[in-house]
C-alpha cells in the first residue's frame, strides 16, 4: 500500500472515531430546542406572574384613589360641622393615602415597563425557537447527507483499493491466459485438419502415380514381347 493510501485509511479511522465519540447531532439539536422550549415557558410564566402583580397593583392603586376620595369627603362634612380637628385628621389620612397612590403609580410604571421587556423577550425567544427548529432540519439533513456521502465514498476507497484492483487484474491475467490456451488449440486443430488434408491428397497422388508406372510397366513388356497378352488391349 503506498503512502496516501495510508494516510487515507487513517484519516477514515480518525473521522469515524470521532464520530462515534462524539454525540449524535440530531440529539444535540434536540436538546437544543428543548432548552430554548423550556426556557420560554419559564418566561411566560414570569410574564403571566408580571402581568398578575401589575393588575393587583392596578386594584391597590384604584382603592387608593377611592379612599383619598373618601377621606377628602370626610373633611369636609367635619369642617360643615364646624369640627375643625376631625378636618385636619381626615385631611392627613387623605394625605397617607396620596403618597401610597404615588408610590402604587410609580410601582404600575415599573411593572409596566417589566411587562413590556418581558413580552418583548417572550416574542423574540418565539422567533428564534421558531428560526431553531428551521435551522436543526437544515442541519439534520445535512449530517444525514454527510454521513450519506462518507459512506458512498468509503464504499468507493475500497472498490478502488488495491486488494480489489489486484484481484481484478489477476481475473483479467486469467482470461487472457484462457484465451491465448483457446487459440493455441485452435491453432493446433487448425494444423491437424490441413496436414490430415494433405496426406489425403498426397495417398491420391501415391495411388494415381503407381496406377500408371504398373500401365507403363505392362506397356514395356509387350513391346518387348508381343506374344505376351498385357493387362490391357492395345487398340491399332
Amino acid at each position: 500500500m503506498n503512502v496516501l493510501g495510508r494516510l487515507a485509511q487513517t484519516i477514515r479511522a480518525q473521522v469515524n472515531h470521532w464520530v462515534q465519540e462524539s454525540e449524535d447531532p440530531e440529539k444535540i439539536l434536540d436538546r437544543i430546542v428543548a432548552d430554548m422550549q423550556s426556557d420560554l415557558i419559564q418566561l411566560r410564566q414570569s410574564v403571566a406572574q408580571a402581568i398578575a402583580t401589575q393588575k393587583r397593583t392596578e386594584r391597590q392603586c384604584d382603592q387608593t384613589h377611592n379612599l383619598i376620595k373618601e377621606w377628602y369627603g370626610r373633611a369636609q362634612l367635619a369642617l360643615q360641622k364646624g369640627d375643625e380637628p376631625k378636618a385636619r385628621e381626615a385631611l392627613a389620612q387623605r394625605q397617607t393615602y396620596l403618597k401610597m397612590q404615588s408610590q402604587l403609580d410609580e410601582h404600575i410604571r415599573q411593572q409596566q415597563t417589566i411587562v413590556a421587556k418581558l413580552k418583548t423577550n417572550m416574542r423574540n425567544l418565539e422567533v428564534k425557537i421558531a428560526d431553531a427548529r428551521t435551522r436543526r432540519d437544515m442541519y439534520i439533513a445535512r449530517a444525514r447527507s454527510a454521513e450519506a456521502s462518507q459512506r458512498i465514498q468509503e464504499m468507493i476507497a475500497q472498490v478502488g483499493s488495491q486488494r480489489s484492483t489486484g484481484a481484478l487484474d489477476r481475473m483479467g491475467d486469467k482470461v487472457l491466459d484462457l484465451e491465448a490456451q483457446a487459440e493455441a488449440v485452435s491453432e493446433l486443430n487448425r494444423t491437424l485438419q490441413a496436414e490430415t488434408l494433405e496426406n489425403r491428397f498426397a495417398a491420391l497422388e501415391q495411388d494415381e502415380t503407381g496406377a500408371i508406372e504398373a500401365e507403363l510397366a505392362a506397356m514395356k513388356a509387350n513391346v518387348v514381347n508381343p506374344s505376351q497378352p498385357s493387362g490391357h488391349p492395345i487398340n491399332s
